[in-house]
């Protein structure tokens, strides 16, 4: 076999492989045993056929196109090992020809995962992020939820006001047909909470106690067999507003941690303010990486960037399927034609591949590496989550070749912590923004007073310290509930 390498893009290497005629006739013979695996041959077992009896069946055309289809993929491991190119992307046979002695040439284009020599500086890079700060409005409007969260429910002669439930028996009706999961009896619904089924709100708003209403309503994919518009009747049996506790030191103490009202009103100012400064250091992170990804200077090979978008695609698919929520719904959901749809996955798909690039050099150019105990922590941190044996987790990964994207994903966050304690966030003035968490300090302080650690021992902490304020800068995981939860405990 000849090769032949020329380059044929940004990141894209071109493959001209030369097959000789006696080189496919080595592997007619496994072409044919092949064929004769799906044949019914008088005399013969399945694939035993001899190759002259499966030509004669086939054909000598068929025989050979099968025959290069058996002999390429060998061929183009082969080129690549020669030419010591690592393709991102299954390598795509682009032009076949037939030669004149008989043997053919195929053109093979290879996509290269892309490199850049250098990456926009980041070192001293200012970027401005909105500086945390907590309202007393914010305070009180938490202090109201909570007392919603322990109101008592009174009936009421007066119309359905958002925040009022109403006690119903409701129908959902396709045509005449009831549907039996989306109806309900003695239903004590909150006005206004779009927790049940799409047109329940409206019809309930301004109800009174004896109305029967009906209108159009929406069955969320996934609730039902039925999906879609149907007909809602409800009848309303009666209304109930809150009666809200009062606040004061005795409520507080009767329904949280704390004593007073002081106590738990600090509590959760500083439950909002640790909120805040989690969305502005994931402000800082994204606005930062916005701009390093804008200024860099590269071109990315196409077939690279489909990739990138058919593994998102799945993903998207396979969550929606675990939904219950097929593709056309999706889009109507989200407002989106298909379009418009692909548009952004493209700029999505281009961007990830251009921060992943970003990361990588950076990891290359700072000598970043990944430590073992690094890559067992995460594998133990997988196996916790899933509540899997360590050992089986680890197994797992290894049988299906994730380790290394395990260990590069581990690469890549430290990079980003790199990037995220040489740049500095500001505010509108310019002025230095502190995003450490409350309490951080100290919390470093007392590790750093229980830990008798020497010269050497003591860097290290500082750089776990310095790497952990970068992780928090690195879009801390918002609470999943509202800060009104620490204070209910």
């Amino acid at each position: 076999m000849e090769t032949q390498m020329t380059e044929a893009g940004p990141f894209e290497r071109m493959l001209k492989l030369t097959l000789a005629e006696s080189e496919l006739d080595d592997a007619k013979t496994a072409a044919a045993r092949k064929l004769s695996q799906d044949m019914k041959i008088k005399g013969f077992r399945p694939g035993k056929a001899p190759r002259a009896v499966v030509e004669r069946m086939v054909g000598a055309e068929a025989l050979r196109s099968e025959a290069i289809d058996e002999a390429l993929p060998g061929a183009v491991s082969e080129a690549l090992r020669e030419e010591e190119l690592a393709p991102v992307t299954t390598p795509r046979v682009e032009n076949m020809r037939d030669l004149d002695d008989g043997g053919v040439e195929v053109d093979v284009r290879i996509t290269l995962w892309p490199t850049i020599d250098e990456v926009p500086n980041f070192d001293n890079r200012k970027v401005e992020v909105e500086i945390p700060e907590v309202d007393d409005s914010e305070v009180d409007d938490q202090i109201d939820r909570l007392r919603s969260q322990f109101a008592e429910l009174e009936d009421v002669a007066r119309a359905a006001d958002e925040g009022d439930f109403v006690m119903i028996n409701i129908t959902a009706l396709d045509g005449d047909k009831q549907i039996e999961d989306a109806s309900a009896d003695d239903l004590l619904y909150e006005v206004g909470s779009q927790s049940f089924l799409g047109g329940l709100d409206e019809l309930v708003m301004g109800s009174s106690a004896g109305d029967i209403r009906k209108g159009p309503g929406v069955l969320p994919p996934g609730f039902t067999d039925h999906t879609g518009e149907v007909t809602l009747s409800v009848l309303v049996k009666g209304v109930k507003g809150k009666k809200l506790p009062e606040v004061d030191d005795e409520w507080v103490s009767d329904v949280t941690e704390f004593e007073t009202v002081a106590e738990l009103k600090e509590q959760l100012q500083e439950n909002l303010y640790s909120m805040k400064l989690s969305v502005a250091g994931q402000q800082f992170r994204e606005t930062l990486m916005d701009e390093l990804v804008t200024e860099m200077d590269i071109e990315l090979p196409e077939a690279l960037v489909d990739a990138e978008m058919e593994n998102a695609f799945h993903n998207l698919a396979h969550s929606l399927e675990s939904q219950g929520i097929d593709f056309g719904n999706y889009l109507r959901i989200t407002g989106q034609d298909q379009e418009e749809f692909l548009a952004e996955l493209r700029e999505r798909s281009t961007e990830s591949i251009k921060s992943r690039i970003l990361l990588d050099t950076v990891a290359t150019a700072n000598e970043i590496t990944v430590e073992e105990e690094e890559l067992e922590g995460a594998i133990q941190g997988l196996a916790a989550q899933s509540g899997e044996d360590v050992i089986e987790v680890k197994k797992a990964l290894a049988q299906s070749g994730q380790v290394v994207a395990l260990a590069g994903d581990i690469l890549r966050r430290k990079a980003l912590n790199h990037i995220l304690e040489q740049a500095s966030p500001v505010n509108a003035d310019g002025e230095p923004v502190d995003l450490t968490p409350p309490g951080y300090e100290d919390e470093e302080e007392a590790t750093a007073d229980d830990s008798d650690v020497d010269g050497d021992e003591a860097e290290e902490t500082e750089g776990a310290a310095a790497g952990s304020r970068a992780d928090r800068e690195n879009g801390a995981e918002q609470a999943d509930e509202d800060s009104t939860d620490e204070a209910d405990k």
